[in-house]
């Protein structure tokens, strides 16, 4: 599994809006409804149990990053989207450094196998600075979609 076999082009965000932790998952789970990948009869319940895990500890990881994620029952397969924030969001990081991307993601609520292998393919391709750095400058959504599918295709 790879980061891009998650990702649909109208699941990236290249200039998201909020710039507080919980506002911003509020923006990524609207656009994963307004996009067709989660039905809007689950978006009140995502965004319950995506606060729920963000109050047990921050999904900013440090480095400019946060995955945040949840279970969620009645899902057939793993839902996510990408944002970016060039301002900044806060996230109450480990590090305390402002976040730049959020990889949001729901699983399953009985697929605990895939939700590490989520994780480690976000881990994959976000660990590379140099990707990172290519997302910062990318222009578009259209431009993040294709940075985030090939560096997934390569690693």
């Amino acid at each position: 599994m790879t980061l891009a076999d998650l990702l649909t082009p109208g699941c990236v965000i290249a200039e998201m809006q909020s710039d507080e932790q919980f506002p911003a998952i509020a923006e990524l789970v609207e656009r994963l409804v307004t996009s067709g990948s989660l039905p809007i009869a689950k978006k009140q319940e995502a965004l319950a149990a995506l606060h729920a895990r963000e109050e047990q500890r921050s999904t900013g990881i440090g480095g400019g990053i946060a995955i945040p994620h949840c279970f969620l029952a009645g899902l057939e397969s793993v839902v996510a989207i990408f944002g970016r924030s060039p301002a900044g969001i806060d996230f109450c990081a480990l590090d305390r450094a402002p976040v730049h991307f959020v990889v949001l993601f729901i699983v399953p609520e009985s697929q605990h196998t895939l939700h590490l292998k989520t994780l480690a393919a976000i881990a994959k391709i976000l660990n590379s600075a140099e990707t990172r750095s290519r997302l910062a400058a990318a222009a578009d959504e259209t431009t993040l979609f294709e940075i985030l599918s090939l560096r997934a295709a390569t690693v």
